[in-house]
């Protein structure tokens, strides 16, 4: 099934190949999660993630956080109800009518990366312990100047060393280059400039890299896996008079 654009007498068909969704943490939740992610940072007994992480992470460093912690609670819920409305909006596109079972999401870990001059994640994906699975990342600190010029904006570019993908995300999911505009090819990446509080869902499969910015300040990201396990319908069994 695909979107159906009506132009006149015309039908465009669009055929999605990626959906990612974007959402926003309230401001007592960002201010709970720097609060527990500040008091771990301290703590002689924190475990850091670089083993298991891809970053080039020099100045700073990648924490594997305790998401039972109390602090964490209502990021938990958030996510995990991202996750499941990304399968509810996946499903609804007629995307997801191959779909056996309904899903039910739980997170599977949940990491801190702080980022601070030089620092950087090469090209990646992640992984998780199910075949379908979700992965999320939010920004709770951003350095002013990260984020001047807004990747969307038509004046971003990547010419006369703008700086302007410095500390941003970049996702890409195909093979692209200069000339596909002039070939008729839909983009087979895009940027996403950091800002506090803004959230985003994606496959875990998606490869994403991350900028390396300078000056002072922290890049401060908080980031989880998802598990989309089955929920297999099981039959009660009649009772017995």
């Amino acid at each position: 099934m695909t979107a159906k654009i009506e132009a006149g007498q015309h039908f465009v068909h669009v055929i999605p190949k990626l959906y990612v969704l974007e959402s926003t943490m309230p401001e007592d939740m960002i201010e709970s999660v720097n609060d527990y992610m500040d008091e771990y940072k301290a703590k002689k007994d924190k475990v850091s993630a670089k083993s298991t992480l891809v970053g080039q992470i020099h100045k700073g460093e990648q924490l594997l956080l305790d998401h039972e912690d109390e602090r964490m609670v209502d990021y938990n819920n958030l996510i995990c109800t991202l996750g499941a409305e990304y399968i509810n909006n996946f499903n609804a596109t007629g995307s997801g009518k191959g779909l056996a079972n309904p899903k039910q999401v739980a997170i599977d870990e949940t990491w801190s990366v702080h980022s601070y001059d030089g620092d950087y994640n090469p090209l990646h994906d992640h992984g998780v312990k199910t075949l379908m699975g979700l992965s999320t990342t939010a920004w709770t600190k951003v350095p002013p100047q990260i984020g001047t010029t807004n990747a969307n904006a038509s004046t971003y570019s990547l010419y006369n060393e703008s700086g302007h993908c410095d500390g941003c995300i970049s996702f890409q999911y195909g093979q692209s280059d200069t000339l596909d505009s002039e070939r008729l090819k839909c983009p087979n990446n895009f940027m996403m400039t950091p800002e506090v509080g803004k959230l985003l869902v994606f496959p875990n499969w998606l490869q994403h890299m991350v900028y390396p910015f300078k000056g002072e300040g922290e890049r401060r990201t908080i980031a989880s896996n998802l598990n989309c396990w089955d929920v297999v319908q099981t039959e009660i069994p009649e009772e017995v008079n």
